[in-house]
């Protein structure tokens, strides 16, 4: 039922910043915790962050930790996720994530009910 939409993706050097974005439909965004995972060329879909409902708390996959930071703002509907020091191992499709828990952090694809269509980010050397 809830519709999510990434978006801010792009080609980026090596060491460079890149912000995205995923906005979400409905008037309901405020009541869940929200996720960004990762899915490179032939690789799994992995955890990159996760944010409780109010946004008061946060947590990171550990090669990201440090480098990116995700946020929301609950009046725009929208979650954030600012990658900076990019590396060529970064490299993936992002997809933004609902889960229905508020106060959840999981790191787990099966705790998530909703989906983007992912946005492509691509690191060069």
């Amino acid at each position: 039922q809830v519709q999510l939409v990434e978006s801010g993706g792009g080609l980026v050097q090596a060491g460079g910043s890149l912000k995205l974005s995923c906005a979400a439909s409905g008037r309901t965004f405020s009541t869940y915790s929200m996720g960004w995972f990762r899915q490179g060329s032939g690789k799994e879909r992995e955890f990159v962050a996760a944010i409780t409902s109010s946004g008061a708390s946060t947590t990171y996959a550990g090669s990201t930790k440090e480098r990116f930071t995700i946020s929301r703002d609950n009046a725009k509907n929208t979650v954030y996720l600012q990658m900076n020091s990019l590396k060529l191992e970064d490299t993936a499709v992002y997809y933004c994530a609902k889960n229905p828990r508020p106060y959840s952090l999981s790191q787990r694809t099966f705790e998530y009910d909703s989906w983007g269509q992912g946005t492509q980010v691509t690191v060069s050397s």
